[in-house]
């Protein structure tokens, strides 16, 4: 239900700390920001590909260029890789005939599998505005893709409450109607403590949300861009996190070797609570989530990406 699951058979998933679960992971990526950049990330893709993702997710946003650099990404997975591509689709900078299009092109290029999202405020500007011609919102957006389609359509969550809810209670409120109007799996925004998502889980349950609400990982990669990142969505960063990592982000070697420990331990609390699905969001940098997909017990299969 919500990416808990009752303890299952040995026979049927790996026994961490004598606990049996069979894990299964998707990892966001971001277009490669230039040509030079994509041969690089395309070698992230291909490390991560044979530990078998449910699915690998592609970021989008406002503007022609980036979004045609998602779409031209997860139509090369489409094409090139049996991996499953989803396409991030948000409301931001664009009419609903623009997103419509985008959309058309997706499902006509065998790619069924949507990210829907509001997005965030464009550059300039501290709140989300909607396009005059386009969704207020991704309940809008999620109802008009159904229309068109019957997308597989993945949203997010906020375990720490969304910095523009009115309320936890108004936030979770808010995922029941994106659940209504046809989302099939949430994703949440990144955290770093295990309770915090737990408790979320249980609070959305008893408001009648029963699509599975995933867990949404970020390994480390820059404590700078973490406390950026989290002042920006209102993940709360505990004092333990800041003590582990003050003075690393220029010791990379380092910084790794606890990076992978912190998500690591992260994803083992979870998964001793029941947890069996989780999402990592990349970077675009392969080895830290390899590493912690590794403690959890996913090992490679032969699946890989073309060069």
């Amino acid at each position: 239900m919500s990416g808990i699951s009752p303890g299952r058979s040995a026979e049927q998933g790996l026994v961490v700390n004598g606990i049996a679960n069979r894990v299964e992971v998707s990892f966001e990526f971001f277009p490669p920001s230039s040509e030079a950049l994509a041969s690089k990330h395309w070698q992230s893709l291909n490390r991560l590909a044979p530990l078998g993702p449910k699915f690998v997710s592609v970021t989008y946003g406002a503007g022609g260029s980036t979004r045609e650099r998602t779409h031209q990404l997860v139509s090369r997975i489409r094409r090139e890789t049996s991996l499953e591509p989803a396409a991030h689709l948000t409301c931001v900078g664009a009419t609903v005939e623009e997103i419509e299009a985008v959309a058309e092109s997706y499902w006509e290029s065998g790619i069924n599998h949507i990210v829907a999202l509001r997005g965030d405020p464009q550059e300039g500007q501290e709140r989300f505005e909607p396009h005059p011609g386009g969704f207020s919102g991704s309940v809008e957006l999620i109802k008009h893709l159904k229309k068109m389609h019957d997308f597989e359509i993945t949203v997010g969550c906020y375990p720490e409450i969304h910095p523009d809810a009115a309320s936890s209670l108004a936030d979770i409120d808010y995922l029941k109607r994106k659940m209504d109007a046809g989302a099939t799996r949430a994703i949440t925004q990144f955290f770093f403590d295990p309770e915090v998502y737990l408790r979320f889980v249980e609070r959305a349950q008893a408001h009648g949300i029963t699509i599975p609400i995933v867990p949404g990982i970020l390994p480390v990669t820059s404590y700078s861009k973490i406390r950026q990142f989290s002042e920006q969505c209102g993940t709360q960063i505990p004092a333990w996190l800041t003590h582990l990592f003050e003075t690393l982000d220029e010791d990379p070697a380092t910084r790794n070797l606890v990076a992978a420990m912190v998500a690591s331990e992260q994803c083992l609390q979870l998964q001793q609570a029941g947890v069996t699905d989780f999402h990592f969001y990349t970077l675009n940098r392969a080895d830290l989530v390899y590493s912690v997909c590794h403690t959890l017990g996913l090992r490679p299969n032969q699946l890989a990406c073309n060069p």
